[in-house]
């Protein structure tokens, strides 16, 4: 193949190029998530599933932890001292304790990075989880199941060109 598209003859650097930072859990690193918690409960004490689902709001719903990943840190947290848990009404609460609230201070500068970084991807979320993300996804599947067909190479690179031409001609 060759043009516009032709330095990738390579499946597989689709998928380390633009697929792997779609993919859910990738919006925050281990570390951030555990500040993004701490300093939620900062503000008043919640279960899982509203500290998941602000984390999407504050993201613009362009990141949805799941909750193998918001109950795994829960518990180290709660494991290391920073917040503690009670039941209530059936639910899980979560508060924070004041190894917590000096963690929080500690790493303030942090903490306001990561919801900079967060507002930022709330005004991309919908473009990247909908009609980019999806044609993004779909090109991968397409150049994947190509293989080494140097035709079909050749016509995904004439749709994305195509395609390209027409956003840069609005």
């Amino acid at each position: 193949m060759s043009g516009t598209w032709s330095w990738s003859n390579d499946p597989s650097l689709w998928n380390s190029l633009f697929y792997t930072p779609l993919r859910r859990g990738r919006f925050f690193g281990a570390s951030e998530l555990r500040l993004a918690i701490l300093s939620m409960l900062v503000e008043g004490p919640k279960h899982g599933y509203e500290l998941m689902k602000e984390l999407e709001t504050r993201s613009g719903g362009s990141y949805r932890v799941s909750a193998g990943s918001m109950y795994p840190a829960l518990q180290m947290l709660e494991d290391e001292g920073m917040v503690t848990s009670e039941q209530r009404d059936g639910k899980r609460i979560y508060s924070l304790k004041d190894p917590g609230r000096a963690e929080v201070e500690r790493e303030a500068a942090a903490i306001d990075r990561i919801w900079r970084k967060a507002s930022h991807w709330g005004d991309w979320g919908p473009w990247v989880a909908g009609p980019i993300g999806g044609l993004i996804k779909a090109t991968f599947h397409a150049v994947n199941r190509a293989g080494t067909d140097s035709e079909k190479r050749a016509k995904i690179e004439d749709i994305l060109d195509r395609t390209r031409r027409e956003l840069e001609g609005l």
